[in-house]
């Protein structure tokens, strides 16, 4: 299992715009084949920061969705980032 964790940084008036022009993104993600959960959200203390995680199957579901990556506009609105990709091996359920 691959998983992308991370955040993305914008300016806190255009944090609602950003993840709005993300929408059709996480239904596209959802939808890949491989995906086990994606989601872009808004950051509860920092209101410049969207938080990333993604889970995938394997690192070759991440590569065929990924394509040319972030749109022009949506890398125009970004001020930074702290995103990482894991490998994980193994898993415990907490519920």
């Amino acid at each position: 299992m691959i998983i992308v964790a991370g955040y993305l940084v914008v300016e806190p008036g255009r944090r609602d715009a950003y993840l709005a022009g993300c929408v059709d993104v996480v239904e596209q993600a959802r939808a890949a084949p491989g995906c086990l959960g994606f989601a872009l959200t808004a950051d509860l203390l920092d209101p410049g920061r969207i938080v990333v995680f993604e889970r995938w199957e394997s690192r070759e579901a991440v590569e065929a969705f990924r394509g040319s990556g972030p749109s022009d506009e949506q890398n125009a609105d970004l001020l930074g980032a702290e995103v990482a990709e894991y490998d994980v091996t193994g898993e415990r359920s907490l519920t």
